[in-house]
Parts: C-alpha cells; structure tokens; sequence
C-alpha cells in the first residue's frame, strides 16, 4: 500500500505536466487552423517538428543528470551528485546556443527535407524562426522539469507546466486571433509560455539550493558525457512521434498530398498527448526506479514498473475510448474541411489499435534508461521509426498506397512492444549489478 500511495504521488503529476506538454501543440494547431484553414494546420504540422526538437534535447539534458543525481543521492554521494546538477545546467546552456544557430540559419533546407514547398515553406518559416530565438527558455524549462521531479516535487512540476500552458492559451488567442499575428503569434505564445516554466522551475531549484554551476575541471567531461549518454533515450523517446511524423509526412505528400498531410496532423495531435501521458508515467516513476536501483533493491524495481504498466495500459485503454467515440469531430475542432475531417474519422480506429503497445513500450524504455541500461533504452527508442520507415518504403507501393502508411506505423509499434518485453525479461534475469548492492 506504501508503494502504491508513493507511487501515484510521483506519477500523477508528471502525467498531468506531459499531458499539458502534448496540449501545447493542440493549442498552436487549433488557433492556427481556425484562422488560416488547412494551410496554416500543414504549416505547424511541419515545422513541429523542430520545436520537438528543441525541448526534447532539453528534457534528455535533464532526464540525464536526474537520473545520476538520484542514484548519487540513494547512495549518500552528495558532492557527486550535485556535480550532475551543474553539468546538466552547462549543457543546456550550450545547447541553446547550438540550436538557436542552427534552426536559425537552417531553418529553409530543413523545412524542405521535411516536405514543405511554396506557401507551406513560407509559413512554416516563419514559425521556425521565432522558435530558434525562443531556444533558451524551452531547453531549460524542460531541462530542470526532471530535476525537481527527483528533488521530491513532483506537484510543483506540474505546477511549473500548468503555469506555462495557461500562458500560451491567454498569448495564442490574443497573438492569434485579436491580433491577427498568424503562425508568428502561435511561436511567440509557445516561448513565451516555456519562459515562463523555466522562470517557476529556476524559483523552485533556488528555494531547494539545488541550483549548481560549479563543477571541477576534470570532472566536465565524464559528467557531460554521462549525462549524453543517458540523454539519447528519453530524448529520443519524447522525440519518436515526431521522428514517426517526419517520416508520414514525407511518405503522406507522395501518396496523399496536402491533405494526408492535414489528416494526420489532426490524428497526431491528439494522439500524441495520450502517447505523453504514458512517458508521464515511465518518467514518473523514473525517480522510484533509480533509488531503488541505487540502493540495491531489484525486488523493489520491479514493484515500481509493474504498477506503471498496470496504469499505463487503464490510462491508454481510456484515452482509446475517448478518442474512438470523438473521432467524428476531431477535424473541426482544427478547423479542417469536411473532406479531411471524414478522413479523420475513418483512419482513427487504425491508429488506436497501437496505443496499448506504446503504453508497453514506454514504461519499459523509461525504467531501462532509469537503471543505465542505455544500450536497451536506445534499442527501443530507434527501432519503432526504424521499422516504420522499412515498413512504408516496401508496403505502400504495392498493397494499397496511403492506407499502408496508416497501417506501416502500427505494425511497427506492435513489433517495438514485443522487442520491448524481450528484452525486460533478459534485464530481470540479470539482476542488479553486484557493485549497486
């Protein structure tokens, strides 16, 4: 009964932050498609990507250095520990740097290599270049998110994100709608309201006296690297619905035009904050999986996971509900045409087979990369868009064109879930390492 109470208090509001991170998208999509129709829908559809991009790298920054930080904790290592506080900081700081350069000066060929031309090139630059200027407080406001999960807030987390939501819906509807600022507006609400989650996160680490920039030397470099290495999956893992809508997109423009594209934009929105809404619960319980394995206790691990599986499968067979009985509205509420809200309707059943795999997939890669298994985290994390693409390169052309890239991705997630307890059960037969007990 202690670990489940222990455990709710961690998970639920991380899958309430992860929910309002997934919404932040919903928001964009709906003021922008409401005001500039399909067009303005592929615009945000297509650069989205590079904002995912953005607070991806700073939630695996973050998630990295947490993870030391807890084990370091469990085990009385203090000094260390904090060493992984400021090297998560430093990193997210020359994160920022890098990135507002490269969307900046890059953002025409990248949006070209993802499928954008003309006027969709056009207004789906502009988004761009207003999120490679706002870099900084969404690398960071996602960064410290993890760390104050594992300082024991949790509640405050969410606080942190709710804060900055309820910004971006105040700044989109005025941006947007009174001021008529199109996609440039919806960019400017999204950084303005990640500022606003750093700001709070930043208040909250101060208050903890948590807050470390000081690092020896010759600690930098096996810190930094510890940190990127643990860094790949939970980066990789935020970023994997929008690896999968790169590559639909891409496949979509060829098969179905603008309006594929416009469909699963429609689809990916609001599956892709159920598909949040499960990391919330493998990276909530990621600090009670770390502690655990820092002190030894692989009884204990296993207690934590299990419990994340049993609520990730109600919270994803919950959400299916939901979105197969709204299914008939769902392109409206993004103001597409009738035509591409019929689509919506008759593709969503597909896409929700595939969301209690994902449910799987998740928990298990977030308690791999929570105990340093990166190898395995990695695996499951690249796999899924690995197949998908293997998938729509050979089906498509010869069983059925668009439909297929519908059905290539849920293929792939069912496969990626059976790898998935693969490779747990090989985990659970090794143990926890002699050197952790």
């Amino acid at each position: 009964m202690k670990d489940t109470k222990t455990f709710f208090k961690y998970v639920i509001p991380s899958v309430l932050a992860f929910a309002l991170s997934g919404v932040y998208a919903i928001v964009d999509g709906y003021f922008v498609g409401n005001r500039l129709g399909d067009a303005g829908l592929s615009a945000i559809n297509i650069a989205y990507p590079v904002t995912a991009v953005i607070q991806s790298l700073g939630t695996g920054i973050g998630m990295g250095g947490a993870i030391y930080y807890a084990i370091n904790m469990a085990v009385k290592k203090e000094k260390e520990a904090r060493m992984y506080t400021a090297g998560a900081i430093w990193l997210m700081l020359a994160s920022t740097i890098i990135l507002t350069a490269l969307f900046f000066f890059l953002s025409r060929p990248l949006l070209r290599l993802l499928g954008a031309e003309g006027s969709l090139l056009e207004l789906a630059d502009e988004y761009t270049v207003v999120i490679a200027l706002g870099a900084g407080p969404q690398i960071i406001g996602t960064g410290l998110v993890p760390f104050i999960r594992n300082l024991g807030g949790s509640f405050y987390a969410m606080v942190s994100m709710a804060a900055g939501f309820i910004t971006n819906i105040v700044l989109d509807y005025l941006f947007v709608w009174v001021l008529d600022g199109g996609v440039t507006g919806a960019a400017i609400a999204t950084v303005i309201g990640q500022g606003v989650t750093m700001l709070i996160a930043l208040a909250y680490i101060l208050i903890k006296r948590e807050l470390r920039l000081k690092i020896p030397p010759e600690r930098l470099r096996p810190v930094a690297g510890g940190i990127l290495l643990l860094a790949v999956a939970p980066f990789g893992l935020a970023m994997s619905p929008n690896i999968s809508l790169i590559i639909i997109n891409r496949f979509s423009a060829s098969y179905g035009g603008e309006a594929a594209i416009a469909t699963y934009a429609c689809i990916a929105y609001v599956i892709c904050v159920i598909y949040l809404i499960l990391q919330g619960v493998g990276d909530g319980s990621q600090p009670l999986i770390s502690r655990r394995y820092g002190e030894g206790d692989a009884a204990g691990m296993r207690s934590v996971r299990r419990l994340a599986y049993g609520f990730a499968l109600f919270l994803a067979a919950a959400g299916c509900l939901v979105m197969y009985f709204t299914r008939d509205s769902l392109g409206l509420l993004f103001g597409t045409s009738d035509g591409v809200n019929a689509e919506v309707a008759g593709i969503m059943p597909i896409f929700l087979i595939s969301v209690p795999f994902v449910a799987v997939t998740r928990v298990t890669t977030a308690s791999f990369y929570a105990c340093e298994k990166s190898l395995y985290s990695y695996v499951l994390t690249f796999i899924e868009p690995a197949l998908m693409l293997v998938f729509m390169l050979a089906l498509p052309p010869f069983f059925g064109g668009q439909l297929m890239i519908w059905w290539s991705t849920v293929i792939a997630r069912m496969l990626s879930a059976m790898l998935s307890l693969a490779l747990k059960a090989r985990v659970d037969r090794q143990g926890v390492p002699a050197r952790q007990r």
